[in-house]
């Protein structure tokens, strides 16, 4: 690759001018107007009650598919404007105004959903078989079903138009605020104020004394707003309450489940497979405690790296390393990684404005990535970048599929993200020079695995019981931090000195409206990965395409379909997840080890 690689991403080509495009608001203009046409068009046709009547039922659906990726283009752009700049004045209101398309898009949908209702079962399924439809089948039927199973077409309009102002509203508002946060650090004598992406990585130095600071400042920061970051968890959680009770729901998880096609024995088997594993998991915590020569880690001290000075590693060689490990496995996923760091698809520079976290977004129209983080030289970092990368690599391999057949829920998306990590990540201990960097290495897995294993596991039992709380009424800041303390205590069995009693407000998973319950999607995909993995390591680069079909058909099965179809196994049952965890395990065994 050219050197040095570009750590600012490219959205010029894609819409040149920033939030003053003048392309992207005509590009927003003609979606505007199209949207319009498909309501009037849906409105003005009728349920077919034969499968010779579906001609202009296959119009519309084609073009509800180029709307949708009209929409997706256009919320991955504004979603770049306002990651890359806070202080985007213009990028807030493109959000707002994208946000509304979506809505009068979503109600329309709404519209269309009544009319599948009508077509006779008959008629459906032999419409479902056309050449045209087959490969959209499931999203379609899924559409359908899921329509039976909520309120009637003008309450769901209702619902979904009161939404963009209020619901959507809360979430975008939490993100504006965040922007805002400046948490103060001294450096060279100087105070520098940093953002809170910022100062989360500092949480990996390598100076105790530097990461209790910035954790007790970190705390200040969240505590000054916590009020508000109460008051809009509140809303959020009775705004989705209210929405379950009208439609009948009476679990909080059903509306996840369904976005992530699987079921809850699914979950609960998961959950309970990894519940009974974590004896390992606080061994090493333990080992690390006496490694860093606590009596217990604090919250602040679970990145830390093991060894006086860490490892550190530039982008440009963590660019490298991520290429040359891709390719041990898959030369096309390595290719892909060359292609979007020389294309510049990566912003990843240190500096201020930035909002915190990290994110790939897709470009449906343009069949274009772009990965969004902020990179401080550190192996986490490059697991992140390694781990969006392979968000980047699945949207990649379906661009040539239908736009409904390329809606993949999160927890798949997980996989895809955390196998590519993974590979990295085992490849970098496998290759490491010295015992040090070796242990430095298993270390930043093992912190993996405590994160997808315990602290999303916290993350989890927090809103289970938040929304069993909510129903009661809103919670004050007090109950939320107490709620917070006890659910990761619980999932940490009791094995720090010190937890986040703001994580409800900091972490911005809690504060998605796009899909609820934004945890537990991750432990999946981290194990669900795992067993892909097992899988490419017993076959090698012959996998690659077994690999590539597995991606392509995530957004037309369930989760139990796809792994019965693509490895074997039974989701449903403890074997597979033990088997999971066994691997995921190995590296925190390896661990202890070699720190004996």
């Amino acid at each position: 690759m050219k050197k040095p690689v570009s750590q600012t991403w490219d959205l010029d080509s894609i819409f040149p001018g920033g939030s003053s495009s003048s392309e992207f608001a005509d590009f927003l203009q003609r979606c505007k107007e199209n949207i319009a046409h498909f309501q009037k068009q849906i409105k003005e046709l009728q349920a077919p009650m034969s499968v010779e009547d579906t001609n202009s039922l296959v119009q519309t659906i084609d073009v509800m598919q180029k709307i949708e990726a009209s929409l997706v283009e256009s919320m991955a752009f504004v979603e770049c404007l306002t990651a890359q700049n806070t202080k985007d004045e213009k990028a807030q209101l493109l959000f707002g105004q994208v946000t509304e398309y979506f809505a009068n898009y979503q109600a329309a949908l709404i519209d269309l959903d009544r009319l599948f209702l009508e077509i006779p079962q008959t008629t459906w399924e032999q419409f479902l078989e056309l050449d045209s439809c087959k490969s959209i089948a499931f999203p379609l039927n899924e559409r359908r079903q899921n329509a039976l199973e909520k309120m009637s077409p003008e309450q769901e309009v209702l619902a979904n138009d009161l939404a963009t102002s209020g619901y959507h509203a809360w979430s975008e508002l939490y993100s504006k605020v965040v922007g805002r946060i400046s948490i103060p650090m001294e450096k060279n004598g100087q105070i520098q104020q940093l953002s809170v992406g910022q100062a989360y990585n500092l949480f990996s130095n390598e100076d105790r004394s530097v990461r209790k600071e910035i954790y007790e400042k970190w705390l200040e920061a969240w505590e000054k707003e916590s009020d508000f970051f109460a008051h809009t968890l509140n809303h959020l959680g009775g705004f989705r309450l209210n929405l379950y009770r009208h439609r009948g729901w009476e679990s909080v998880l059903k509306e996840p489940l369904d976005i992530n096609r699987m079921s809850e024995e699914t979950l609960q088997t998961m959950w309970q497979v990894i519940d009974q594993n974590k004896d390992l998991l606080i061994q090493y915590l333990n080992r690390k405690a006496k490694l860093l020569h606590v009596p217990k880690l604090d919250w602040y001290d679970l990145s830390a790296p093991v060894g006086k000075d860490g490892m550190k590693i530039s982008y440009d060689e963590a660019a490298d390393m991520i290429v040359e490990q891709f390719r041990r496995f898959s030369p096309k996923m390595a290719d892909f990684a060359v292609k979007a760091f020389e294309e510049r698809w990566i912003e990843a520079e240190d500096r201020q404005g930035k909002r915190p976290g990290g994110f790939c977004t897709g470009f449906s129209v343009s069949e274009q990535s772009r990965i969004f983080m902020t990179y401080s030289d550190t192996m986490d970092n490059a697991s992140t970048l390694a781990h969006e990368l392979g968000h980047a690599y699945h949207s990649y391999v379906m661009n040539d599929m239908p736009e409904l057949a390329k809606n993949y829920a999160m927890n798949v998306a997980e996989t895809a993200s955390t196998f590519a990590e993974k590979i990295v990540a085992d490849a970098a201990v496998q290759q490491a020079e010295s015992k040090e960097e070796k242990i430095a290495l298993l270390d930043n897995n093992a912190q993996s695995a405590v994160a997808f294993l315990m602290n999303i596991h916290a993350r989890f039992l927090f809103e289970t019981e938040f929304y069993e709380r909510r129903k009661q009424g809103a919670l004050s800041v007090e109950e939320l931090k107490e709620l917070t303390l006890k659910s990761q205590k619980q999932a940490y069995r009791d094995a720090l000195g010190s937890y986040e009693p703001y994580f409800w407000a900091s972490k911005l998973h809690f504060y998605i409206t796009e899909v609820p319950f934004y945890n537990y999607p991750y432990t999946f995909g981290y194990l669900f990965s795992c067993g892909v993995y097992a899988r490419a390591l017993e076959e090698g680069t012959s996998f690659e395409d077994k690999y590539i079909a597995l991606l392509r058909d995530t957004a037309s099965m369930t989760v139990e379909d796809l792994a019965q179809k693509h490895l074997g196994v039974d989701l449903t049952h403890p074997d597979f997840w033990q088997s999971a965890v066994d691997l995921a395990l190995v590296d925190v065994q390896e661990f202890l080890n070699l720190t004996e």
